[in-house]
């Protein structure tokens, strides 16, 4: 009798070592490896104002460990700093100006592809004073603008022309180089009648309480070209190589950055600070003011197409090199 419990015992204990061992190798197998949970790296580029502000809350995000991917972040005063890098392939993704976007796709042969919207309009009429209530109010009149040849100006042109209004004489136009240079004259009084971008906007009404915005080139724009328009100005690009190798994870990234678009418009405060933070608005009170007007927003590529290939159109006619001399094929726009 005690030699079948001895043996029973024994049987027992090895049973038990045999259960520990393997359920040890299950363990070891199930828990999660360093390279399994590591995160796939990202280099996204932004531009400092609009464009880039939908973006902060996957800075902030990235800098407290909570993002899905690990994003690298390159912020730039101008869309010229960023074309090398992203014909060179350094950027992986980019929030660019929509011109420079098909100009991109033109000029690398369809490496680059069209994500979503991620801004529209941000151009505005101010005046010093109270005369001008539609655009056809700007006859006779001069107005400033900065940037003679760029979209912006092929935009004025457009909704002037939509409303019979020639340049040169129905209507005269000072350019100047810089928006900071005209946001000055402005405030300065210097000049009475400006069409600027935000946020230049609030910081000259900021500087002066006697301007106010006389017209929302926005809503100008939809009512010459119709309904379904909408006046683009920003948006999300991506190499295809990257896309193409990497199509999970640039969906995360585009979900999460959807999510911060809605962070912005819904926590102005917050956001404001973030700006301000991450240097993409200077000052946080200038951000708080100018993101109502900022029309920062999230329409994919699919939804995009049509009023995109409208503005496009209107680009070309104005001059084909603003988007790189080509009108977009089926390639450009991305679908997720």
């Amino acid at each position: 009798m005690k030699k079948i419990i001895k043996k029973s015992i024994v049987l027992l204990t090895t049973l038990v070592f045999i259960l520990a061992l393997t359920a040890c190798g299950e363990s070891k197998q199930n828990a999660p490896t360093k390279e399994s949970t590591k995160k796939a790296t990202m280099n996204v580029a932004a531009l400092k104002g609009p464009t880039g502000m939908g973006m902060v809350q996957l800075m902030e995000n990235q800098d407290e460990k909570k993002s899905a991917l690990n994003y690298k972040f390159t912020l730039s005063d101008s869309p010229d700093e960023l074309v090398g890098k992203i014909v060179n392939s350094e950027i992986d993704v980019a929030a660019v100006p929509t011109n420079l976007a098909l100009t991109l796709y033109n000029k690398t042969k369809g490496k680059v592809q069209f994500a979503a919207v991620n801004t529209l309009g941000v151009l505005y009429v101010l005046e010093n004073g109270n005369t001008i209530k539609s655009v056809s109010d700007l006859k006779g009149k001069t107005i400033g603008a900065s940037g003679q040849g760029t979209t912006a100006d092929y935009i004025l042109q457009n909704i002037l022309k939509k409303n019979n209004l020639t340049i040169g004489k129905d209507i005269n136009v000072e350019y100047k180089t810089e928006h900071a240079d005209l946001a000055t004259a402005l405030a300065a009084g210097n000049t009475n009648i400006a069409m600027l971008p935000q946020p230049f906007v609030t910081t000259a009404m900021m500087k002066n309480k006697n301007l106010r915005i006389a017209l929302d080139l926005t809503k100008e724009w939809n009512k010459v070209m119709g309904s379904d328009s909408k006046l683009a100005m920003g948006c999300i690009i991506a190499q295809k190589s990257y896309i193409e190798k990497n199509k999970k994870d640039f969906n995360k990234f585009l979900d999460e950055y959807k999510k911060s678009v809605d962070f912005v418009n819904g926590n102005v405060d917050k956001a404001s600070t973030l700006i301000a933070k991450y240097n993409i608005v200077p000052k946080a009170p200038i951000a708080k003011k100018a993101i109502p007007n900022c029309n920062i927003v999230y329409i994919d590529a699919k939804e995009a197409k049509t009023f995109m290939n409208q503005f496009y159109k209107v680009l070309f006619n104005f001059n084909p090199k603003s988007v790189g001399g080509k009108l977009p094929d089926e390639g450009f726009y991305y679908e997720k």
